[in-house]
């Protein structure tokens, strides 16, 4: 008698447990987590990379901190005739008013908005998330005339609220494949080696702006990353801005039949 209850109370568990298998694996094609696996959604993920036919890269810089070297950068990339995007905080762009405002007189230079103190996002209520993004990108209009329409997230860490509260304001969130590691205060030369080493059509890669060899290491990545025949845009002018879907990875592929950037 006692072999015949074990036995159906296994029974129960084994179609519990089932159930719940089932729940879960239909749920993964209808969350953002299971879009991300199967590839059909247009913003499962922030952007990483970008699968593209042209032989371009995105370089990009974060400025939270520092601004002592943030000038020669701008002079670096200048000379070569090279554009970027600056991912800015609204603190910085407020204490540093002075350097913020030689990027935004500059005609190669893009502004996206990493918050506006620079938290750890994904650690704060969703209103604190719209604070955050919707603080920054105000800084960012009054000084340029016009919002922000990129998002880096702070540290690099993201949430599905976070992406959803950035949807809703506008803002296609950026990621990096290529990081430089500038901020670790690295040489010159271990910088550019291990952004040469990473490089691939449709890379975004990411520097800081007030990294200690940044400077120097920079001019060397432009001549190299030229010389291997990839031209460097800005995030924005890489990026597809519709019809698109991202894959596991990060890479964002235009849907087949669009031609549209």
């Amino acid at each position: 008698m006692k072999f015949v209850i074990l036995e159906k109370r296994s029974l129960v568990y084994t179609a519990v447990l089932t159930m719940l298998l089932v729940g879960f694996i239909a749920g993964v094609y209808i969350t953002n987590s299971a879009v991300v696996w199967s590839n059909v959604s247009n913003r499962s993920l922030p952007i990483h990379s970008v699968d593209t036919s042209d032989n371009k890269v995105a370089l990009s810089f974060d400025a939270s901190w520092g601004a002592t070297r943030t000038e020669a950068i701008l002079e670096v990339l200048e000379i070569n005739s090279v554009p970027a995007t600056f991912f800015v905080t609204g603190e910085w762009m407020e204490r540093h008013s002075e350097r913020a405002t030689r990027l935004v007189e500059s005609e190669l230079i893009e502004l996206g908005t990493l918050s506006n103190t620079h938290p750890h996002m994904t650690r704060l209520s969703n209103r604190q998330m719209e604070l955050e993004l919707s603080t920054g990108s105000t800084i960012i209009k009054n000084a340029t005339g016009k919002a922000p329409t990129l998002f880096r997230a702070p540290y690099g860490e993201f949430s599905d609220s976070l992406l959803n509260v950035a949807s809703s304001q506008n803002l296609t969130t950026i990621q990096w494949s290529v990081d430089a590691l500038d901020w670790q205060d690295i040489s010159s030369y271990d910088i550019a080696s291990r952004v040469m080493a990473q490089i691939t059509r449709g890379s975004i890669i990411r520097m800081q702006n007030d990294g200690r060899n940044t400077v120097n290491a920079l001019s060397a990545i432009i001549v190299a990353i030229q010389n291997k025949g990839f031209t460097i845009t800005n995030v924005g002018d890489l990026i597809y801005t519709e019809n698109y879907t991202i894959d596991q990875a990060g890479k964002q592929t235009r849907n087949q039949g669009n031609t549209n950037q």
